[in-house]
């Protein structure tokens, strides 16, 4: 038995998970339609996919959003995890689970996978035969992905990075980083039996006011770590930043680099896709007005070119949207995406240059670290800053990098703290803003920044 297996071995043997047959797992995996895999449904796509969020904790709840959403046209079905689970806490999970089942009331903000187990999971996503994508936010997600990849969901999003900074105060970096070679590990296995687990990054990061080069650093970050332990196919992500050039500029940039340096290293036979989240930060009262930014927000997935776009709901200022609601997004995304053909390849070369610069800044800086690892470099460059996300609540995040916004709507770098950026590169970033150093007028002007869709 090789040292994977044993440590996987470990994980399963959980008092929550039943007998976890891997023989079996594995023969289901090998035997799955190959509609059930996204990388798949990539290759064969004539369009943009289209993917909403959503869950509920009951599986009964699940089973009629899926069929709310598959009436709406979905290409990819969500499966949100609750916050329990997320954290780990299998036991409360399942009270809550039990509590949501008895009163027909939601006491979960998600579906308790570990709860439900593998077994009764599968039956649903085999019924639907449709890609499913597990949305959850864990910093140690292993047995989480090993339920889940049994269960037939063969999309895995979030990242050491992405899953724990946006999200966390005080979970170790380097165990995420650690627990996420094993996701990496495991997802490479199911690979090589039937068509690819696609991997996705978290793009979005804290959802306010992040600067493209973090986010595009990050990605490839992530990408490169997935990659090297033998994952074949891996989505980079990034969400709408409320500047129509700026996510351009970030596709294009993202795009091109993503390739370049999965090329350089040698992962010359990824398949790498880009994915585009609808506006993740405050939405506006007025359903109107959401209405409208949803609409934006689906042509300018049509204008970056992404392969993916996962859709918001008019509902997102009163709470968790409704099945129907969800469903309602979901189609009128897919009918603006019908009439967005032909448009024209849109850039700015001075802005795409500038960013492409920055982020080869930082990367270079990484790889130049002594550490004998990748993730061990990116651990040194969190730590001393050269790495940072703004507004993420982690003790470890070095929370110096100022972002706010220059007249045309795009985040500028007002502070670049400890970021190995070249004085060219900040003094073009500088360049672009008029404010002054009146530290109240900036605080000011960044609360605005915030809201800008209110």
């Amino acid at each position: 038995m090789s040292l994977l297996q044993r440590e996987r071995e470990a994980i399963v043997n959980n008092p929550y998970v039943d007998h976890f047959d891997f023989a079996e797992i594995t023969s289901f995996i090998r035997g799955a339609s190959k509609n059930l895999f996204i990388s798949h449904a990539f290759k064969a796509r004539e369009k943009m996919l289209v993917q909403p969020r959503g869950g509920f904790p009951t599986y009964e709840k699940v089973f009629g959003l899926y069929e709310e959403f598959k009436d709406a046209g979905v290409d990819v079905l969500p499966l949100t995890i609750d916050s329990n689970t997320r954290l780990n806490d299998y036991a409360t999970a399942a009270k809550m689970l039990r509590l949501s089942e008895e009163n027909d009331v939601d006491m979960l903000n998600g579906y308790p996978l570990i709860n439900h187990g593998y077994r009764t999971t599968r039956k649903m996503m085999t019924y639907f035969d449709t890609p499913v994508s597990l949305r959850h936010g864990t910093p140690d997600a292993r047995l989480l992905v090993e339920i889940a990849l049994a269960s037939g969901i063969f999309e895995i999003e979030g990242g050491p990075i992405t899953y724990l900074l946006p999200y966390s105060k005080n979970f170790p970096l380097d165990k995420a980083f650690l627990y996420w070679k094993y996701v990496e590990k495991v997802c490479a296995l199911y690979s090589e039996l039937n068509e690819p687990i696609n991997r996705e990054s978290f793009g979005p990061l804290s959802a306010t006011l992040q600067p493209p080069v973090i986010v595009i650093v990050i990605q490839i970050i992530e990408m490169l770590l997935s990659l090297e332990e033998g994952v074949k196919s891996f989505s980079v992500s990034f969400s709408q930043s409320g500047s129509f050039i700026q996510d351009i500029v970030t596709s294009n940039v993202l795009k091109k680099l993503s390739r370049h340096y999965a090329d350089r290293f040698g992962y010359t036979d990824a398949q790498i896709h880009l994915v585009y989240h609808q506006w993740m930060g405050a939405f506006p009262r007025n359903k109107e007005h959401s209405e409208s930014l949803i609409t934006t927000a689906t042509v300018l997935a049509s204008l970056v070119g992404a392969d993916k776009i996962i859709t918001k709901t008019r509902d997102e200022s009163y709470g968790i949207p409704t099945k129907e609601s969800n469903a309602s997004a979901v189609s009128k995304v897919q009918y603006t995406l019908g009439l967005l053909r032909g448009l024209p390849l849109i850039g700015d070369a001075e802005e795409e240059e500038n960013l492409t610069r920055e982020v080869e800044e930082i990367m270079e800086a990484v790889f130049n670290d002594t550490a004998d690892t990748l993730w061990r470099k990116v651990f040194n460059a969190i730590k001393i800053g050269h790495i940072e996300i703004p507004f993420s609540p982690h003790i470890i995040n070095n929370n110096k990098v100022i972002t706010v916004r220059d007249k045309a709507g795009n985040i500028r770098i007002y502070d670049r703290g400890d970021l190995p950026l070249s004085d060219k590169s900040f003094a073009f970033e500088k360049g672009k803003l008029d404010i002054g150093n009146d530290k109240n007028a900036l605080v000011s002007q960044i609360i605005r920044d915030i809201g800008i869709m209110l």
